[in-house]
């Protein structure tokens, strides 16, 4: 009896450890510096450099309620430790993030970061964060964002 507990125990215990998924920790998925790029005639941001790509249409209409002429903007991606896509454009009030999904890019946070809309946008990777910087308007602090929101500065 003692024998057969025993076996059924360490066989449960393998199909157990055996279920567990594999982990490669720790990773780094951030991009050391943003991506500014322009949408082609049919909306898609193409980075070759990191084989990304995606159809930029829904973005432009949810913030800008436009999606005819995305050619006439940029947009600046950048991408933090945790795999989180950070995109904003000129004259956007907000900041997207964006987390990887099934053949799709799936929108997990908006973040409002002007009233007005930005002037010139421009992302830097600090660490574990993304700082987001309103070029021309100098006197306006940084921002310090996470996929959770704003960490540090106001919004303008």
């Amino acid at each position: 009896m003692k024998t057969t507990f025993c076996f059924i125990f360490c066989t449960l215990a393998f199909i157990i450890e055996g279920c567990t998924s594999l982990k490669l920790r720790p990773a780094d998925f951030s991009w050391p510096i943003e991506i500014v790029s322009a949408p082609d005639s049919s909306g898609t941001i193409q980075v070759t450099r990191y084989k990304v790509a995606f159809n930029s249409k829904p973005l432009f209409f949810e913030e800008l309620q436009d999606s005819i002429h995305v050619t006439q903007y940029t947009l600046h991606i950048v991408r933090d430790q945790n795999g989180y896509y950070f995109i904003t454009a000129k004259d956007f009030k907000n900041v997207y993030v964006f987390v990887q999904g099934e053949g799709a890019l799936k929108l997990e946070k908006k973040i409002q970061v002007s009233e007005k809309g930005l002037d010139a946008p421009a992302f830097n990777q600090k660490g574990l964060f993304i700082q987001l910087v309103n070029e021309q308007k100098e006197n306006e602090p940084s921002i310090l964002l996470s996929n959770d929101g704003i960490l540090e500065g106001e919004k303008k």
